[in-house]
């Protein structure tokens, strides 16, 4: 339950991840898919990239509620200039996993809190590096086997199983691994006036 004097927030996502971490501040929200095209411009480097996007997300959900503050995020793996997203597949997963196979990638998560009727916004990005173990393919197969991990940037899960596959990871904020990086959050948050805990 949120602290009295709060406003309801909006999480502009339907990633049930980023639900689960929200859930972790005790804050009333509710969560509105933003619907808008996450297709990557030609060049766009990858911080503008979740930058923009994270953007979009809270705008696209502020605009019909003015007065909510909303939290938009998104999130992108990269290795070597490269970016990688979200599988879909279990052959697009495998072929991550094996790709990232002894080296190390880097994660960007944005965060974009906006609130509309005051023209208050404040995005940030956090940076996380995870460095993997070889891998061989198969234990490649059995962790794919295990979790299917076909909606997570990298394919794999480092609040599950995921962790096995990994030698190091590099960041401010564990939560941010996973989709939203909670230590920003509530520093936006409370900037804006908001009461954690």
């Amino acid at each position: 339950m949120s602290p009295p004097g709060n406003p309801r927030l909006i999480l502009a996502s339907t990633s049930p991840y980023r639900r689960l971490l929200l859930e972790k501040l005790g804050l009333a929200f509710d969560c509105v898919s933003p619907g808008i095209d996450e297709t990557r411009l030609f060049g766009e480097p990858p911080e503008v990239l979740v930058t923009r996007l994270a953007t979009e997300k809270s705008r696209a959900i502020a605009v019909q509620y003015p007065h909510q503050w909303v939290i938009g995020c998104d999130q992108v793996a990269v290795l070597e200039n490269q970016v990688i997203g979200k599988p879909g597949s279990l052959e697009k997963a495998r072929a991550q996993l094996v790709q990232a196979s002894g080296r190390t990638l880097e994660f960007l998560t944005a965060i974009c809190v906006t609130r509309f009727g005051s023209g208050q916004s404040c995005t940030e990005v956090d940076r996380c590096r995870v460095s993997f173990r070889s891998l061989t393919l198969h234990r490649i197969e059995r962790y794919l086997a295990r979790e299917q991990p076909l909606d997570c940037a990298g394919s794999f899960k480092s609040e599950g199983l995921g962790i096995s596959l990994l030698e190091r990871i590099e960041g401010d904020d564990p939560n941010a691994l996973i989709g939203l990086p909670l230590i920003r959050l509530v520093g936006i948050l409370t900037a804006f006036g908001i009461e954690i805990p």
